[in-house]
């Protein structure tokens, strides 16, 4: 069975810090990027972070810039999204998604670009 499976999340107090994983089941990782999204109920998803393939390419929202770092471990299949200084405002389940094809090598536009898998969330919670 061929899919995402995200773990880590929980519930942190506000300046505190989380490890999300993503890990792959049924398929090899390096063959493409992961993006993280978040949403919270009755909100639009939101894009959080990518990275490519090779892991050569990252991008952040700003809304993270300077907090989240996203990693990759090809040997492990697994990617990482490092949450330190967590705010309330980042309270929200967080889904990491696959893109293969030849969007693989880039982030530029990874928010709307098609996905060839996705996770199934695992939820945040930032509160004192």
């Amino acid at each position: 069975q061929l899919q995402l499976v995200e773990s880590g999340g929980g519930l942190v107090q506000p300046g505190g810090s989380l490890r999300l994983s993503c890990a792959t089941s049924g398929f090899t990782l390096d063959s493409y990027a992961i993006d993280w999204f978040r949403q919270v109920p009755g909100k639009e998803r939101e894009g959080v972070s990518c990275i490519s393939s090779s892991g050569g390419r990252t991008t952040y929202a700003d809304s993270v810039k300077g907090r989240f770092t996203i990693s990759r471990d090809n040997a492990k299949n697994t990617v990482y999204l490092q949450m330190n200084s967590l705010k309330p405002e980042d309270t929200a389940v967080y889904y990491c998604a696959a893109a293969g094809g030849t969007s693989r090598y880039f982030c530029s536009g990874y928010v709307s670009r098609a996905h060839d898998y996705w996770g199934q969330g695992t939820q945040v919670t930032v509160s004192s």
